[in-house]
């Protein structure tokens, strides 16, 4: 099964981040395919490089860019909802770029599920 994921909520506020890379993990250790993630609204706060969490602390954007890279997955974070919250190319995590809506289409399109966590 080949799987789309879209991520919409930011990370150490819900449980949407943990729970879609958990489910991201999971489905590749099956044997499924990850066609790509789609970071929107408050989850492209996941992408930036700029989190620095405690040590004792989970360090969500590291592990968002160890995945996708070790796992050649596209990562695609909307260009709009970056913008308004000041994440640009120069603060974004390896493996993940900045682009439009219209990969959100072209995702939903090529994968056969898109599993969306948060609001």
């Amino acid at each position: 099964m080949k799987f789309g994921i879209l991520i919409m909520d930011g990370p150490y506020q819900h449980q949407a981040s943990d729970s879609a890379y958990h489910f991201a993990n999971a489905a590749v250790a099956k044997g499924h395919e990850i066609a790509g993630i789609f970071f929107y609204n408050d989850g492209v706060n996941n992408t930036t490089s700029l989190m620095t969490p405690p040590q004792d602390d989970r360090h969500i954007s590291k592990r968002w860019s160890d995945f996708v890279q070790k796992n050649g997955i596209d990562a695609i974070v909307c260009i709009a909802a970056a913008k308004r919250r000041g994440i640009t190319d120069a603060n974004l995590i390896k493996g993940a770029r900045i682009s439009g809506l219209g990969q959100l289409t072209e995702l939903g399109i090529k994968a056969d599920r898109l599993v969306t966590f948060g609001d």
